[in-house]
């Protein structure tokens, strides 16, 4: 408005002031608002860049005050009641009509997340015991998996959203112990994961054998688990009362006599045999504990614990790792070691012994990470009962605000999440950091002028940017028979305003996503118009009447948007109705805006909601069309290019040899760090996003095959597991024994060759997917992981310095080996997928043309 004045009534240049207020702060001011939603992508965020989008275009366009060079603030008065009587009349809602506390809902949640860790622990084991997955490929046990993924899932979101209610309530401590909860919860479920791939590459390695569950069979006589047993019947073992009654731990491999291993499939039935009953032991206990973690009723929610369980739990690791221990001595003191056997044998025998001491070693991880739940549990329920430090309200002294490393961890490393920004944008993140552009050599001051001007101007190459600037122009266009008195009334009469809005809400970074939200913004727009016509006609203009049809398509909405997640519909539906019914009553009260071509005092319903709807309408034609002519950004081709550089960047990452950094006495953070690893993850839930998007983008070349790119996404996410349990190891391996350290030294040949090969392979299919060629000559690293397997074998046998103290000198380098047979497995998935999508040669990729 100072613009329009100062151009308006004290130089008398009017054009030039609406030609600045259009470009600059309508163009400008919307394409900035696009950006930030874009950026920070929070639902949160997005209402309030809608909220932000209708006062500015409200302003701008409508209220005339702009166009006429005069000062008012009616409309932005007007903005602020409306939201403050929003925020008001939310909270009113919420505290007062049936509440609901997110402290409430997350001890729920973490009730639930524990029942279905208890289920999926238990199966787990029981398939590994009897050597067979087929209780793992059940619906029961998915369900169990779906639930407590989708329980992790809504813990963090819960956990967020109690941190206010704690900061409110003053009990700022408990929040930050529930945080330590909610990580101990996360190495849980990590090790669950671990639990599972050993489990996964066992079952694998029986298949091939041919032996499938007879192995599991032949060791039911020492674990009294049966193939045709339920495998999650973990309280059968009669070990349990003994752990609970305190008795001396006794390993049941002293009772067992020697065996012979005559094959490397032997293993794991003496594993089996020795360790059997163990496991099982642990492992009900350990599924009692997850069971029996309850909350007492509101509004206290006391702590309902055993304090036995610890010492239960302690007693029964004790027994474990003795059991472990003499087992594994057992079975390679065994005639297996001293045989000859052929380098694929060697390979299966120790591949076999890694899944198997993988497997001991995470049980055992989960049994010590429970018993530091357990310690966290213990500090709650202090908290809780007693509050220590009483009631404290810290976070409204900014002047004690830490910063740091300590204050990061007393935030929570969860919430760092909703910080980061989107590293599909290409900007600058920590996945950069070891791999720095090389400037290209200069010869002359102009090149190297021209050069800086190139790297000056990146930001204008990135994609939110480019965004932006066409989001801007688009609005600027749009708006400007707001501008034009020849073109005003049509501008005012037809609504424009709501189709400018429209156009705001309907353009995305992708052509998918717009053509995603267009779809819902118009048939929620058609839908709600209809609603407001029924809602009009049936009332008779009847407050009362209209109040009972405004509750009715509340409630109707808030069952689209809350249970059906069909947020947009919903809000565009409500919006309609109340936009047009609201309205029409409004003028039949008192006619304001003097609307004679909608009734003025008698308003016509159908002119009112034909206005609305051509304005939502033409505002989602427009959006479509700049997002699909301007600056166009497929989400297929964003799919293509995000997994094609994730896979080369995890590529880089094992080309660092995860080992070589610990035996060269380099920092765990030399090979993957957490705020790298961090965005990874979060750069594949960016492309999971685009997939969704992709999806709804219409191509003459067929349908988007959702299908296979889940696949993809599916081996995708697994490979970065296989990632982090590598770094989970390497973390936890602070400093390597001598045993650790002559190992990792025997191998360091092989162990070279095969990180180049999975290097190469990478790469391979990186350069696959984004040149949309399948190159059916893939490397394989078989041969290679298998020599590696047979090095360690051969080292074994050869071993005879007593460098080796014990079994656990081992776990380093079968963490390696379970992880490279993962990487592998997920390698061929992605093969095959990649060979349905492009396996058949276009030959017009090789025109030369």
């Amino acid at each position: 408005m100072g613009v329009s004045i100062f151009f308006g009534q004290v130089v008398d240049l009017v054009i030039i002031g609406h030609i600045i207020v259009l470009i600059v702060f309508c163009g400008g001011g919307l394409g900035f608002v696009g950006w930030i939603k874009q950026r920070l992508g929070h639902p949160l965020v997005n209402i309030s860049c809608s909220l932000t989008s209708l006062a500015i275009i409200t302003v701008l366009t409508k209220e005339g005050a702009v166009q006429a060079a005069r000062f008012s603030d009616d409309k932005i008065v007007q903005v602020l009641k409306m939201i403050a009587m929003g925020v008001i009349a939310t909270t009113a809602v919420s505290f007062l009509i049936f509440p609901v506390s997110a402290r409430t809902d997350l001890r729920e949640n973490l009730i639930s997340f524990t029942d279905s860790l208890s289920e999926v622990l238990a199966s787990t084991t029981g398939c590994f015991l009897i050597g067979s997955e087929e209780e793992m490929q059940s619906p029961r046990y998915r369900t169990a998996m779906d639930k407590y993924k989708s329980q992790l899932a809504s813990i963090e979101k819960n956990l967020v959203e109690a941190k206010y209610e704690h900061y409110i309530a003053g009990t700022e401590s408990e929040y930050r112990l529930e945080v330590k909860l909610i990580d101990c919860m996360q190495r849980l479920a990590q090790n669950i994961g671990g639990l599972k791939s050993a489990a996964t590459t066992q079952f694998l390695i029986l298949a091939q054998s041919g032996l499938g569950t007879s192995a599991g069979r032949c060791a039911g006589k020492s674990t009294g688990a049966t193939g045709s047993e339920n495998p999650t019947a973990l309280e059968v073992i009669d070990e349990t009362p003994e752990i609970h009654q305190g008795e001396p731990a006794t390993s049941p491999a002293s009772k067992a006599p020697p065996n012979s291993i005559i094959a490397p499939s032997d293993v794991f039935t003496q594993f089996i045999e020795h360790l059997g009953p163990s496991i099982k032991s642990l492992a009900y206990t350990l599924r009692e504990i997850l069971d029996d973690l309850r909350f007492g009723p509101g509004p206290d929610y006391q702590f309902i614990i055993d304090t036995q369980y610890r010492s239960s739990l302690v007693a029964a690791v004790e027994l474990y790792s003795q059991s472990r221990q003499a087992a594994l001595s057992r079975i390679y003191t065994t005639n297996a070691v001293n045989k000859k056997w052929s380098v694929d044998a060697e390979a299966d025998f120790e591949e076999i012994a890694a899944s198997c001491g993988v497997f001991s070693y995470a049980l055992q991880d989960f049994a010590n990470e429970m018993l530091t739940y357990l310690d966290v549990l213990d500090e709650l329920k202090l908290e809780i009962e007693e509050r220590p430090d009483g009631r404290t309200w810290n976070w409204l002294k900014v002047w004690r605000r830490k910063r740091g490393p300590k204050a990061l961890r007393e935030t929570g490393s969860i919430n760092v999440i909703d910080q980061e920004a989107d590293v599909l944008s290409g900007d600058r993140n920590p996945l950069h950091r070891h791999h720095p552009v090389v400037e290209p050599e200069n010869h002359g001051s102009r090149q190297s002028h021209r050069y800086r001007l190139w790297k000056a101007l990146a930001i204008f190459r990135r994609d939110d940017t480019k965004y932006a600037i066409k989001v801007g122009a688009g609005a600027a266009l749009y708006a400007l028979p707001s501008f034009l008195s020849a073109t005003r009334p049509f501008y005012q009469r037809f609504r424009g305003e709501w189709g400018l809005l429209s156009y705001m809400l309907v353009c995305s970074m992708t052509i998918g996503a717009s053509n995603t939200t267009g779809y819902a913004r118009f048939l929620g727009t058609c839908i709600g118009a209809v609603c407001a016509i029924i809602a009009w006609e049936l009332s008779g203009e009847n407050p009362f009447a209209l109040a009972a049809f405004g509750w009715f398509m509340s409630v109707w909405t808030a069952y689209i948007i809350v249970a059906q997640g069909k947020g947009p519909m919903g809000r565009f539906i409500m919006l309609t109705y109340n936009l047009s019914a609201l309205y029409a009553y409004s003028l039949s009260v008192k006619d304001l805006d003097d609307d004679d071509d909608e009734g003025g005092i008698s308003p016509i319903i159908t002119e009112i909601t034909f206005h609305r709807t051509a304005a939502v309408l033409s505002g989602c034609v427009w959006g479509l069309i700049i997002t699909r002519f301007i600056w166009p950004i497929s989400a297929r081709q964003k799919l293509k290019d995000g997994l094609s550089v994730l896979w080369l960047r995890m590529g880089l990452i094992w080309k660092r040899r995860p080992m070589e950094c610990r035996l060269e006495g380099k920092t765990a953070n030399a090979y993957m760090d957490l705020e790298e690893e961090l965005h990874l993850h979060k750069f594949l839930a960016k492309v999971e996003k685009v997939r969704d998007a992709a999806a709804s983008e219409f191509s003459l070349r067929g349908p988007f095959p959702k299908a296979s790119y889940d696949r993809l996404l599916g081996s995708t996410g697994g490979m970065l597991d296989a990632l982090h349990a590598m770094n989970i190891m390497i973390l936890k391996e602070t400093r390597l024994s001598s045993g650790e350290a002559a190992i990792l030294q025997s191998t360091t040949s092989e162990r070279a060759q095969l990180s180049l090969r999975i290097t190469h392979l990478f790469q391979v299919i990186a350069s696959s997917i984004k040149l949309e060629y399948f190159n059916d000559t893939l490397p394989s690293i078989d041969h290679t992981r298998d020599r590696l397997l047979a090095k360690v074998f051969s080292f074994r046998k050869e071993e005879k310095s007593g460098v080796i103290n014990s079994d656990e000198d081992f776990a380093l380098i079968y963490s390696y080996v379970l992880v490279t047979g993962q990487l592998a497995k997920a390698m061929k998935d992605i093969a095959s997928e990649l060979e349905s999508l492009f396996g058949v040669f276009d030959e017009d990729v090789l025109k030369l043309q």
